[in-house]
């Protein structure tokens, strides 16, 4: 069943920013209440370790057993001001085509990515900020073993005050499939012997914070150890409690969450008044490859490091190319599995 289309709320774009949520939903409903409440006292990662970013070797330790890292002060507070100033004006923009709060993610959760039409961000300077910082840079280059690998994109995702469900458990990779002439996933061992989850990590996504994690505003749930697991995903009714509680928080804004995409990991309820926005930037091992969009203009793409170019070399357009930017028709859909009627199927 296709999902309904979204209507336009022009107003949407004169509303601050952590007005946008609670459309349909309130904030005081006794349901909703007791889950505040249950969280605020439970969810978090117990012993969740945050690192320094001149903490290279341990970073990348941590990153290797858990899966995912989190690195504090990776982002000044000029930088923080000015990606936040980014993500307002895009969230605002996005807003102004959902009334509803539909989201493309569940109620009230939206991807970056899936609403432009480049599948990224990267041709706004904010997230262009972000692909060659030297606090995350190092890290991503031990976590690699070189500093060869590719930038392959940049986007992230937000949640409203108001996205009151979980997201279920996945990750954001899977073995090539073929289904006719359409080719999905990536990697395809045809002796059946490995599958992606036995490779050495592959790819890297790093979730800049713009709010503190706190344990009622949505903060991301990681499964640590899950980026070699090779068990199927269990569906959300099936979830011990401890998966739904296994979040990133306490963990503070300018942070960095550095993750290996194979990990376990999904949305949590945000129950606060304020938006949960983390803009990312993703890349590839040196030694993997995956086809790309071109995403970035020439003119942003001159603005780079020397590094900064060498990882943007494949994403940048020609410069007599114009991107077509803006946002996709119902912001790119909800994924099947996503969606509240499939959430009884397997994933």
């Amino acid at each position: 069943m296709p999902e309904p289309q979204l209507e336009r709320d022009n107003a949407a774009l004169e509303v601050p920013l952590d007005q946008l949520g609670w459309v349909g939903t309130d904030p005081n409903d006794p349901e909703v209440v007791k889950l505040r409440d249950y969280l605020s006292e439970h969810n978090g990662i117990k012993g969740l370790e945050v690192v320094s970013p001149g903490e290279v070797e341990r970073a990348a330790r941590i990153f290797w057993r858990d899966g995912f890292v989190v690195v504090r002060d990776v982002l000044t507070p000029e930088q923080l001001a000015y990606i936040r100033r980014g993500c307002d004006r895009v969230i605002h923009e996005i807003m102004a085509l959902d009334r509803n709060r539909q989201g493309n993610r569940g109620s009230h959760r939206y991807s970056f990515g899936s609403a432009s039409k480049t599948g990224e961000l990267l041709h706004h300077p904010e997230w262009a900020m972000l692909v060659d910082l030297p606090t995350v840079t190092p890290i991503v280059t031990e976590i690699f073993g070189a500093p060869t690998y590719m930038c392959r994109g940049g986007a992230g995702d937000f949640c409203l005050p108001g996205a009151v469900a979980y997201q279920r458990l996945h990750s954001d990779m899977g073995d090539r499939r073929t289904y006719g002439e359409k080719v999905a996933g990536s990697f395809y061992d045809h002796r059946g012997i490995l599958t992606y989850r036995d490779l050495p990590v592959p790819s890297v996504v790093c979730n800049f914070l713009m709010v503190d994690f706190t344990a009622i505003n949505g903060p991301t749930r990681q499964i640590p150890g899950t980026q070699h697991n090779h068990d199927p995903f269990p569906r959300l009714m099936d979830e011990p409690e401890w998966m739904k509680l296994s979040t990133v928080c306490p963990a503070p804004a300018g942070s960095v969450l550095i993750r290996d995409i194979r990990a376990w990991h999904g949305g949590t309820p945000n129950l606060s008044d304020e938006v949960r926005a983390i803009p990312n930037v993703e890349y590839w091992a040196p030694w993997y490859r995956e086809p790309v969009r071109k995403c970035m203009t020439r003119e942003i793409y001159d603005g780079l490091s020397d590094h900064g170019k060498m990882i943007c070399d494949a994403i940048v357009v020609d410069s007599d190319v114009t991107l077509e930017t803006g946002y996709c028709d119902n912001l790119g859909s909800t994924p099947r599995l996503m969606r509240p009627e499939h959430q009884e199927e397997q994933g």
